[in-house]
């Protein structure tokens, strides 16, 4: 159907089928449009708008220029927030730090390990949760006693070892071996308290570590002393002590920065003799290997946990 420019569209609620119909007839004049039932009624224009559902305001009505009656405006859509972030949090929303959704348990500040209850199991610490420390010279196999003793656990287990810690710093590391100076002793102490943290931090989360490192007996407060501070009280020390000659040859095995000269290997394993009646539990593996010397481990700190040492 084509109209001419300017003749009104058919209205869409006209009675034909789906809302359309012929063309309204031509308007009389206004305020004389019969009705139903022989009343005068008023142009579909007269009618006032029906108030919208719901809360708010009714709209504002505009005179309409061709009726001299008023009508509600066309409906505009509301305005669009601007694009962007939201500026904060909803009110009412919980202030502070996400939550952790890994699991971990948050290591509490400055917060000592205590030393666990005995196991319940026969031969060995069972499935404990403890920290250890193994102490010895170099060459006395401590590492590597430390690293098979915490695989072979039933529980979970850590090994932290200083020296490992302490190699972290590439340029700028300060060699023991070219002298103990003010720079080697800085990184020790910074090494010795990153282990502690690393072992309380694991320990608060259910695994047991063993550190080891080469603990002086004259040097109680910056060696042994130092360790119960960072770690706590809770802390197992273990000394592994092989003979002179046995330390000789495992230190010839080594390279690198790691192997020393023999004075100085000689001169170190005498000043380990002195932790003989320090009351800690001392471990000759002479004769052991390694798988040997870890179950030995195992049995003297189930001993410690039900009779810990002082220290």
């Amino acid at each position: 159907m084509q109209h001419s420019l300017g003749d009104p569209l058919p209205s869409p609620q006209g009675p034909g089928p789906g809302g359309w119909g012929p063309p309204p007839p031509p308007h009389p004049a206004p305020g004389h449009l019969p009705g139903p039932q022989g009343h005068q009624g008023h142009h579909p224009a007269d009618r006032q708008a029906p108030a919208p559902h719901g809360p708010g305001p009714a709209p504002r009505q505009t005179p309409d220029p061709a009726h001299g009656t008023y009508g509600a405006p066309p409906t505009q859509p509301p305005p669009m927030p601007p694009p962007g972030p939201p500026s904060g949090p909803p009110a009412g929303a919980p202030s502070g730090p996400p939550p952790d959704v890994t699991g971990h348990v948050r290591l509490p500040p400055g917060g000592p390990v205590t030393l666990p209850a005995p196991p319940r199991t026969e031969g060995g610490t069972g499935t404990a949760t403890l920290a250890v420390l193994l102490i010895g010279p170099a060459g006395a196999g401590k590492t590597t006693v430390a690293r098979h003793w915490a695989r072979t656990r039933r529980a979970p287990t850590a090994h932290i070892s200083l020296d490992d810690v302490r190699e972290w710093v590439r340029a700028g590391f300060a060699d023991p071996q070219s002298g103990w100076n003010e720079h080697s002793e800085a990184q020790y102490r910074l090494a010795r308290r990153t282990c502690g943290f690393a072992a309380r931090n694991f320990l608060a989360n259910g695994i047991s570590c063993i550190l080891d490192d080469a603990v002086f007996p004259d040097r109680p407060v910056v060696g042994l002393g130092g360790w119960k501070r960072h770690v706590g009280p809770g802390l197992l020390p273990v000394v592994l002590l092989p003979g002179l000659e046995i330390v000789l040859e495992r230190n010839a095995e080594r390279s690198g920065n790691r192997r020393l000269a023999d004075e100085e290997v000689a001169g170190i394993h005498g000043r380990m003799a002195g932790w003989y009646g320090s009351g800690l539990p001392i471990i000759d593996n002479s004769g052991y290997d390694v798988e040997t010397t870890a179950r030995v481990l195992d049995d003297v700190l189930a001993r410690s946990l039900a009779s810990p040492p002082s220290w």
